[in-house]
């Protein structure tokens, strides 16, 4: 029975890489360039008319990704565990995944979304450019990947 339920669940899962930042150190303290600030908000853009309202939003510590997602809203939560290095069962028990259903959108660094995304693809890490956005769902017990886009297509 359990099973039957898992099969049946509906779940989108969106990883998006901070936007382009600052070299400098602390790393923790890198902020948006110019050309970040515009990246994210193109992202953010494309959000606000996909991403459903109820959508949980999961946000690394960083300065930057703080950042990012302030692009698209205030509303969100800052999950210590998605700071850079994180790994894969971080981001994914962080994110409920595959949960009990809905959409969450995990706001993080390279390059651990790119392992995020090459597990959920069985295949290498991928590589992330920055301000992309890589969106799965979960149907009918299979992860597929739905779009990927990066900053300059938007």
């Amino acid at each position: 029975m359990l099973l039957v339920k898992y099969l049946e669940i509906n779940v989108d899962l969106i990883l998006w890489r901070h936007a382009e930042a600052e070299d400098r150190t602390p790393d923790d303290a890198r902020e948006l360039t110019a050309k970040g600030r515009k990246q994210a908000e193109k992202v953010a853009a494309l959000l606000r008319v996909h991403l459903p309202v109820d959508a949980r939003i999961l946000v690394s510590p960083a300065t930057r990704t703080l950042q990012t997602v302030s692009a698209l809203t205030r509303h969100y939560s800052v999950v210590p565990a998605l700071a850079p290095g994180a790994s894969v069962a971080a981001v994914l028990q962080a994110a409920c995944w595959p949960g009990a259903g809905g959409t969450v959108l995990v706001v993080g660094h390279q390059p651990t979304l790119g392992e995020v995304a090459g597990f959920l693809l069985g295949s290498e890490p991928q590589h992330f450019k920055k301000g992309a956005l890589w969106w799965f769902s979960l149907r009918d017990g299979y992860s597929q990947l739905r779009l990927v886009i990066a900053p300059e297509f938007l």
